[in-house]
């Protein structure tokens, strides 16, 4: 799809990239509004809800270019997509922190599940940095061991995950988000949600999740053809638009759940993002040639994991602390995850 992308007129590209982001936006912030529909209906927390159905559904356009990548062999770009964008997905709750928040992001959730997604994930992240360290062992049929390992360990999570979500074991003394009122920004698309059946709710769910795939599909395409256009492909700036690109569903089903209150969910679908694109490791080695594609991590993935740990770290601190001060009207936290997010570009760029 790139190659024909890249034959028409930039103007034609760039129109496809701004059509394919609309779509994105659209699908993205009623699939949130679909996700807590259903949560509540179904008694899912919030937190498990974005953590598994919203984070797979605006992870699907990154699924598919990694399988294809994976399958015409550019394990680099496979490895760089799916570490490298992690410190950046975390930084989206950073944003939605300075510009939709009135309090600290972090200080809201009043479940503790968030704290031990961020947890797990580090953990996830700390074991991938230790495989790459001692190195990767092939296996039968072209995955590594490092890779099935991973892979289980993400399916152990999700299970610890489903299993705590339903057995609170503590919950905060004060809540600022049973103090404070929602940003509720449709209260009438509330309403019609509640005169939806079930199975209503989850066709919508669906729909909105095939429509995200497909635009984030055209999406990808257009800005890697537009990368290509202008010569910018294999620069700072080429490689941010992309990653940029693929960040967008994350971004708009993370400031839909803000804006309908659904905190626990805006920071569980970033943190599950995140731990799927561990996970994706397994699909990729699958269809990969040749030697385990956890064998290709460099060193600039490999620094792209530890800014991954430190930012998701940080939060972690910011959803135990649960401090409600604000710096340049965020949390504490969401700056120092600006921070880090910002000399982790400087880094990048320094290396381009």
């Amino acid at each position: 799809m790139i190659p024909v992308l890249a034959q028409f007129p930039v103007p034609v590209t760039f129109a496809v990239f701004v059509g394919a982001a609309i779509g994105v936006w659209l699908a993205g912030t009623r699939l949130a509004i679909f996700a807590d529909a259903l949560a509540a209906r179904k008694r899912i927390g919030q937190a498990f809800m974005g953590l598994i159905f919203v984070a797979a559904a605006t992870s699907l356009p990154e699924l598919v270019t990694t399988i294809y990548g994976a399958h015409i062999g550019e394990a680099q770009l496979v490895l760089g997509n799916m570490f490298g964008g992690i410190t950046m997905q975390t930084a989206i709750l950073a944003l939605v922190d300075l510009c939709f928040i009135s309090f600290a992001l972090t200080s809201y959730p009043r479940a503790p599940t968030s704290v031990l997604e961020a947890a797990l994930l580090i953990a996830l992240l700390a074991m991938l940095l230790g495989l790459h360290a001692v190195g990767e062992f092939a296996l039968p049929f072209g995955i590594g061991l490092g890779t099935l390992l991973l892979a289980l360990a993400y399916v152990g999570i999700v299970a610890m995950l489903r299993h705590y979500d339903g057995v609170q074991s503590w919950i905060p003394v004060e809540s600022i988000d049973a103090a404070l009122p929602h940003l509720g920004e449709d209260s009438g698309g509330a309403a019609r949600m509640d005169k939806m059946g079930t199975a209503e709710l989850v066709v919508g769910f669906a729909l909105m999740g095939a429509a995200i795939l497909i635009c984030g599909l055209a999406l990808i395409a257009s800005s890697a053809a537009i990368a290509e256009q202008t010569g910018l492909g294999s620069s700072f700036v080429g490689m941010t638009l992309l990653a940029t690109a693929t960040s967008l569903p994350e971004v708009s089903t993370t400031i839909s759940a803000v804006r309908i209150g659904a905190y626990s969910m805006a920071i569980s679908n970033i943190f599950g993002s995140n731990l799927l694109m561990v996970a994706m490791v397994l699909p990729a080695d699958l269809v990969y040639r040749g030697a385990p594609i956890l064998g290709n991590i460099d060193k600039g993935t490999a620094f792209a994991i530890i800014s991954g740990i430190l930012v998701t770290a940080i939060y972690l601190a910011g959803l135990v602390i649960r401090s409600r001060r604000t710096f340049l009207r965020m949390g504490i936290d969401s700056a120092l995850v600006l921070l880090v997010y910002v000399i982790t570009l400087a880094v990048f760029y320094h290396f381009s």
